[in-house]
């Protein structure tokens, strides 16, 4: 790129807690990096996970849901511990307990969502309110829950987390769920490298972006 002249480069990643496989930080043109971490001393935007759970979590408790649980993806994410911090800090502030099987750890599918399901329904205290780590998860969480006759949103209500058009519209009821503002993000990481390109002052460290909960049906 740099035998291309480009004046700046904006290093996306996949996760928040993973560092790109190369080192960009003595490059002669500007960077700003996206959905990756970024070194101290340059500018990160990232999705505000723990706002977005907060979200969901508050959403489930103005709907009137007493027992809910968070059923998400691996421990080892950082998205998936600052989400689960954001569960559980939003039921303390509600006064609604967490239930020893409060949050499920497993994996980014729709199967882990079947599974999920099983456990919570093998209990003796069955959720009224499911949060969802993404989407995929929460598709398999209401397809569980309608294999087993529970009405979703009537007996149980769900929300999950991406707002990935192509599962969430789909899932019958079409799923209420987390959208990170990904364009959003995107359009503001162009906009402050356009600014470091033309020699203005910005301010580096960690942006973090709010999320936008999206209605649906579930």
């Amino acid at each position: 790129m740099l035998d291309k002249q480009v004046d700046g480069i904006i290093a996306t990643g996949k996760r928040i807690d993973n560092t790109l496989p190369v080192d960009l930080s003595h490059l002669p043109v500007p960077i700003v990096y996206a959905l990756t971490a970024g070194p101290e001393d340059a500018m990160t935007l990232v999705p505000d996970d723990q706002h977005g759970a907060r979200v969901a979590v508050e959403h489930l408790i103005a709907q009137g849901r007493k027992r809910i649980v968070h059923v998400t993806g691996p421990g080892s994410f950082k998205v998936v511990q600052e989400r689960a911090r954001a569960f559980q800090s939003a039921l303390d502030a509600a006064g609604l307990p967490v239930a020893q099987s409060g949050i499920l750890r497993g994996s980014w599918s729709e199967l882990w969502g079947h599974e999920a399901v099983a456990m919570l329904w093998g209990g003796d205290e069955r959720p009224d309110g499911i949060f969802c780590g993404n989407d995929q998860i929460a598709r398999g969480v209401v397809d569980a829950l309608r294999e087993r006759k529970v009405d979703v949103p009537k007996d149980v209500s769900v929300v999950g987390f991406d707002n990935w058009d192509i599962v969430a519209q789909q899932t019958r009821p079409p799923l209420t769920t987390v959208d990170m503002n990904l364009k959003e993000l995107g359009r503001q990481a162009g906009l402050a490298l356009v600014r470091l390109v033309n020699g203005e002052v910005v301010e580096k460290g960690l942006w973090k972006l709010p999320c936008t909960l999206v209605v649906r049906g579930s």
